[in-house]
């Protein structure tokens, strides 16, 4: 009776490996790492599948190693499930990943504009099609500035405005003091390089890590006490090329949103690339929007900013 189902039971104890180890997966070859914690929610899909191959086989060591991967992934991802977002708020941001090839860029800034966000960033601006954002978006955003290829756009005034290097070359992120009527805060628009999964080179994220760690060191040398960090950053929170940002910050979607927040690809997200960081701010509530002419769908955040920021 033991020895029954010892194959499944197997593939439970090398399951639990990978969601408690996944940080240990070197990097070495092909960033194998950082691929894997990239899509590692989806792992819980096998779940399902080794319970009922146990219940087929009447596997009761089966049935128990199962124990062992559903705990691990319930303990990594089961807050997520749930609503976390509360009333209140005095900010409500929003990035969006509006695509360089986006057939309606007009329908796209109508949607933008139809959330009501007091601040706006958006990546991927072509220089074709940055000159329509700034027309369609006038009219709500008095207050706006574009550098290369990202733009902030706010209700209130902006100072301190410059192009952030995050040694790609060209402007793909940026730094501006947002002044609003709870405070100042420190806004970065950040889009770093895309990876891409090959045959013969793996996960090939070596120029996003190190775009990840000039990103890192500059939110670290701000001088403000609040700071939101908005943009593409190619990389989820569970991926630890991206620590140099995401240890001194948190993730609003983690904090206070209501399920996964996957961003894309907007027509079957499966990874939250698209991300709204915090420090000195506390998140209230993160989510989603309906999708655009993009292939990321917009996400939003409400915001707490400290008494006298």
């Amino acid at each position: 009776m033991w020895r029954r189902g010892i194959v499944t039971a197997a593939v439970c104890v090398l399951l639990t490996g990978v969601l408690f180890f996944h940080s240990h997966i070197p990097n070495r070859i092909g960033n194998l790492g950082s691929l894997t914690e990239t899509f590692l929610p989806w792992l819980g899909l096998v779940l399902p599948v080794l319970l009922v191959v146990a219940l087929l086989r009447r596997s009761t060591t089966a049935l128990i190693a199962l124990v062992l991967p559903v705990t691990v992934w319930l303990n990594l991802f089961g807050g997520q499930l749930t609503d976390k977002s509360h009333s209140g708020g005095d900010l409500t941001v929003l990035t969006h990943n509006v695509n360089a090839q986006n057939a309606d860029p007009d329908g796209t800034a109508r949607d933008v504009a139809k959330a009501g966000a007091d601040i706006v960033a958006l990546e991927e601006l072509a220089e074709n099609q940055a000159p329509r954002y700034v027309k369609d978006l006038a009219a709500s955003y008095p207050y706006h500035s574009v550098q290369g290829t990202v733009g902030l756009w706010s209700k209130y005034p902006l100072s301190g405005v410059r192009p952030v290097d995050i040694r790609m070359g060209w402007t793909r992120a940026m730094r501006a003091a947002v002044r609003t009527p709870d405070g100042t805060v420190a806004v970065y628009v950040a889009h770093l390089p895309s990876v891409r999964v090959k045959f013969d080179a793996g996960f090939t994220a070596g120029q996003r890590d190190n775009a990840a760690e000039a990103l890192g060191q500059a939110i670290v040398a701000e001088p403000l006490h609040s700071v939101v960090l908005l943009g593409d950053l190619n990389g989820t929170m569970n991926d630890r090329s991206l620590a140099s940002v995401t240890s001194q910050m948190r993730s609003t979607q983690g904090a206070a949103g209501n399920g996964m927040g996957f961003s894309w690809p907007a027509n079957w997200p499966m990874a939250r690339i698209d991300q709204i960081m915090v420090k000195g701010a506390e998140p209230r509530s993160s989510w989603t929007l309906p999708r655009t002419g993009s292939d990321h769908l917009p996400v939003a955040a409400r915001l707490q900013l400290p008494a006298g920021s």
